[in-house]
Formats: C-alpha cells, sequence, structure tokens
C-alpha cells in the first residue's frame, strides 16, 4: 500500500512535469529607433505601452547594437555573431545583395530543431531565405506592414494556433524607419489613436542642428514611435489573451539608431546605444534598471538559455546569456562592449571598429582616407537638405567637414565629453589608453575571425 502511494505520487509528478508549459520567445525589433522612449527619461515622447514592460521587467541602460545598419544587425540578434564573422557585412535586401556565410546557424534553425514552431511578424530583411526557415510569415513588408494592428492580429492568431508547443515569434516592425513620405504618418491606421507633436517641445538631440525642418523631421519620428507603442500594446494583449504569457520571454530592441545623421550607420553613440527591454515571466523583481553592458551578440544566447537549446557546436557564440543578470542593478563583469561596420548600402563601403568602455570609445576607422558615406533614406531627407542648404550649420555640435572626413583612430573620454566631439586619439596624455585600446581591438579581431584583418579566415577555414 505504501509503495503504491509513492507510485501515484511519482506518476502525478512526471503528470505535471509533462502538462508545464513550454518556454516561448517573443523578440520585438523595432526599425531605426534610438534611445527615444519615456523609460529612458524622454519627458515628452508618449510610449506607456513600452514604459510598462520595463516597469514589470528589466531595463538596460547601456545595450548596445554592434553595428548601426539593418541587415547586419539584424544578423547579429539571430546568430549571436559579429556581422564581420557571420558574413552579413551590408544590406540584404536588393542590389546589397548582403548574405550568411553558409555555416551560419540562426535563431530559427536551432529552436526548430528543437521542436519549436516559429514565426515571422513583419519585417525580414536577411538572406539567404534558407537561414531562416520560418513556419509561417505573416505581414510581409508590402503591404501593411505600417498597419501594426494588423501585424498584432497575426501574432495573435499563430500564438493561438500553437496551442501546447512552445513558440518563436519575431516580430519587426517598420516604425519608425523613414518611409517615402513622413514616416509612414500619411493616413490614419484602424484602431491606432494618432499621436502628434509640436516640433518646437522637441528635445533636439546633440548630433542636429537647431533649424525648423529638424524639428518637424523628428516630430513626424515621434509620431512613428507612439504607432509603435500602440502596436506594441496590442501585441502584447493578444499574448494575454491567449494565455501563453505566463511562459514567454518578451524582449524589446532597436536594431540601430535613429535615421538622422550623426546616429544611423555611424558607431557614435547616437548610432549603437539603444533601448533593451526584457521581461521574464519567472522574474521576481521587477522594473530592474540594469547598468550591464550588454550588446546584441548577447541576444541569442539568452533565448538559448531561456529555451534550454543548446548552442552550435561548430563553433562558439561571441555573446554571452542575460538571464543570470536580469534582476541585478550592477552585475560584475559587464564593462565593454564591440561594434563593427562594414557597409550600409553597396557602394557605401566604409568598414569601422569600436570599442566602449564605461569612459572611453575607441573607433579605428579602416578606410579611413574615404569620406563617409551618406545612408539614402537619410540624404534624401528634410534634415539633410536644410544642412546642405548651409553646411555651417554641422551636426550640431559636430562639423560637416569632421562627420565626413575622419582620422584613421578615434577617442573619446565618455566621462567629459558624451557627445563624441574632441578626439584624444593623438593627445600624448592619452597614449597609453589608445595603446591599450588598440591591442584589445587586435585581440578581438582575432577571436572573431575578422576578414578585415590580415591573414584571418572563418572558423571552418576556406569551407
Amino acid at each position: 500500500m505504501r509503495h503504491s502511494r509513492w507510485v501515484l505520487l511519482l506518476l502525478a509528478l512526471f503528470s505535471a512535469v509533462g502538462t508545464a508549459a513550454p518556454r516561448s520567445v517573443l523578440l520585438i525589433i523595432s526599425d531605426d529607433q534610438g534611445l527615444d522612449l519615456g523609460a529612458y527619461g524622454n519627458t515628452v515622447l508618449r510610449t506607456p505601452i513600452l514604459d510598462g514592460l520595463a516597469a514589470r521587467g528589466t531595463l538596460f541602460t547601456n545595450a548596445f547594437a554592434t553595428v548601426s545598419s539593418c541587415s547586419p544587425s539584424r544578423s547579429v540578434i539571430y546568430s549571436g555573431l559579429y556581422s564581420h564573422s557571420n558574413g552579413m557585412y551590408g544590406l540584404a535586401h536588393d542590389v546589397h545583395n548582403q548574405h550568411y556565410l553558409p555555416w551560419v546557424r540562426t535563431l530559427p534553425q536551432m529552436l526548430k530543431a528543437a521542436g519549436y514552431t516559429t514565426a515571422l511578424v513583419g519585417k525580414k530583411h536577411i538572406l539567404p531565405e534558407s537561414a531562416l526557415p520560418f513556419d509561417a510569415e505573416l505581414a510581409p513588408e508590402k503591404p501593411g506592414i505600417r498597419d501594426v494592428a494588423f501585424m498584432a492580429d497575426e501574432a495573435r492568431k499563430f500564438i493561438s494556433a500553437s496551442a501546447g508547443k512552445p513558440f518563436l515569434m519575431i516580430v519587426g516592425f517598420s516604425d519608425p524607419h523613414r518611409a517615402a513620405e513622413n514616416f509612414g504618418n500619411t493616413q490614419d491606421w484602424p484602431s491606432i489613436k494618432k499621436v502628434t507633436y509640436d516640433p518646437k517641445k522637441i528635445p533636439l538631440p546633440a548630433h542636429l542642428p537647431d533649424v525648423p525642418e529638424v524639428r518637424k523631421d523628428l516630430a513626424d519620428y515621434y509620431e512613428s514611435i507612439s504607432r509603435l507603442d500602440s502596436g506594441i500594446g496590442l501585441l502584447l494583449d493578444g499574448l494575454q489573451k491567449s494565455g501563453r504569457a505566463a511562459d514567454t520571454l518578451v524582449i524589446f530592441l532597436s536594431d540601430n539608431g535613429r535615421p538622422f545623421p550623426g546616429a544611423k550607420t555611424t558607431l557614435y553613440d547616437e548610432g549603437i546605444h539603444l533601448p533593451l527591454i526584457v521581461a521574464s515571466p519567472t522574474q521576481t523583481k521587477r522594473a530592474v534598471k540594469n547598468e550591464a553592458m550588454v550588446s546584441w551578440v548577447d541576444i541569442t544566447p539568452t533565448i538559448l538559455d531561456w529555451a534550454g537549446v543548446p548552442a552550435p557546436k561548430e563553433y562558439k557564440l561571441q555573446g554571452r546569456s542575460l538571464l543570470a543578470i536580469l534582476e541585478q542593478s550592477q552585475p560584475t563583469g559587464w564593462d565593454r562592449v564591440f561594434a563593427s561596420h562594414g557597409f550600409h548600402e553597396i557602394n557605401q563601403y566604409y568598414p569601422m571598429r569600436a570599442l566602449r568602455t564605461r569612459q572611453y570609445k575607441y573607433i579605428a576607422n579602416l578606410a579611413s582616407p574615404l569620406p563617409f558615406p551618406v545612408a539614402g533614406d537619410i540624404a534624401s531627407s528634410a534634415t539633410w537638405h536644410a544642412i546642405e542648404a548651409k553646411p555651417s550649420l554641422g551636426l550640431g555640435s559636430r562639423s560637416l567637414d569632421a562627420f565626413l572626413h575622419r582620422p584613421a583612430e578615434e577617442l573619446y573620454d565618455l566621462s567629459k565629453d558624451p557627445n563624441e566631439v574632441r578626439n584624444l586619439a593623438n593627445d600624448p596624455a592619452h597614449k597609453e589608453i589608445v595603446q591599450r585600446m588598440r591591442a584589445e581591438m587586435t585581440k578581438f579581431q582575432k577571436e572573431t575571425h575578422d576578414p578585415w584583418l590580415p591573414g584571418t579566415s572563418s572558423p571552418f577555414g576556406h569551407h
């Protein structure tokens, strides 16, 4: 009799384990959004949904993209490898035509192999198609990508249909990327309340001149962010109503900096210092402000850790999981990040590498004799036209010439010069710091098989 009770108890335990909710992932990516959120101290921008997500999760105050360009940045997010390691050196779409190297394994590949059902809602921007074998691709970029309510509804349907299976859902919004006209604000969108902003009340970033054209551009950009926030609200509401919120890790981040000169495509902080919010249903401590210096190479390791899925055996991921530090404010050992840029559009070759610590930023411009290229969407903007018409405006605290023509090395003391204007690379007082950071950069390039370092080959040699 005693033994039968133990048998019944064990059967009950095994049954409970067998019916436990599988761990799922909702990864939300905004497009070209800088560190512009109420949760990061912006008192003008209205983002109640994302602010609320931060209040129930962890807000990373020192989170960085490794590259400020859409396809390369997403390639890092999905692989845990720097873009110079994974082969996505520039944009994937149209004539730019950049691809992952054939040996790279991605989140949807790894999680599908572990029994996950996978979906992409919205923007993809990665090649080859075989690298991201989603079970479903919903709300493709054309048409309807600005219809955030439609995107949220498609996501809700997929989550509901995946009952009983763990899922990986990536939602790639196009807001607040520039549209052909006015950041997609030219029409009213169903189920979304339009939020507009007074250009005169927009806080002006240090990298932009204070002229009406810039302020109007920023106001339109803000409107697009508020639409994004509303769409995320519908998305999270659908997750909650599906009954899957209690087992789903939610991650929100942006792929690169705001689409303005001095931010997007640069390795200055305005291009790579970005929002990151992680909300785990297993967190006991909420509204954490985490000061760790983390990077988009850490996203894949974090998701694999959450899902209990092993990393590839053939090569080592270049980031590490954030799960262990989610409830910490000042974890130790997270004090530097690296960045790596090849080009944006195919004709905009400008390779850069950067090392950022809490005090210093070191940038190596590997083709410094070339002028710095301006991304097509920025070059066609009202902001850039205003600067072109009056070059003396510069880019806020940086001159136009300094922006377009850069030395081989840059060093900034961020504690005294947060806008990265005064280059100390040739300052005798900082000679040892430059030498040390240069050596760290070379070590990083060797460890990550950087093809811009002479004599370097991939982890698989010539395969």
